[in-house]
């Protein structure tokens, strides 16, 4: 009965752990979406250092006591609000849950977003980005 209980509590708590995705999942996922092809080798890179391509992480602390949540690690003091009520700009005017999901469509805007605002070097990982990356031809 006991490995019952816990089948089925683990069978509940897999969709709130997100998802993982790869390189090309992404890359067809966020073409889906309308995002230019031409930025797809940079955003399946930024997705690969921030959060190993997985849609349900939420980071460490940062120094500031923010957290950055999704695919793309998108803190929370500038660009979504927190659960837990803490002061956010809320830039991106959505929940930092709604970039858990495995629907990626929220994630993805507040990226552009972001990238359009301040530049790719908004994320830290873009330093393992810029420059020569594969091609996301494959992919299609």
């Amino acid at each position: 009965m006991k490995f019952f209980i816990v089948l089925l509590a683990l069978a509940f708590a897999a969709p709130a752990l997100g998802r993982t995705m790869d390189r090309c999942s992404l890359a067809r996922e966020m073409s889906n979406l309308g995002v230019p092809r031409d930025q797809l080798n940079k955003w399946t890179c930024i997705a690969e250092h921030e959060s190993s391509y997985r849609t349900g992480v939420v980071g460490p602390e940062n120094y500031n006591g923010s957290n950055d949540y999704g695919i793309f690690q998108i803190n929370n003091y500038y660009w979504c609000q927190p659960a837990n009520g803490r002061f956010s700009y809320n830039e991106c005017s959505l929940s930092c849950n709604a970039l858990l999901t495995d629907d990626i469509t929220n994630s993805v805007r507040c990226a552009q977003k972001i990238q359009r605002q301040q530049g790719w070097t908004a994320w830290s990982t873009w330093k393992y980005c810029n420059g020569a990356l594969p091609s996301i031809n494959d992919c299609f």
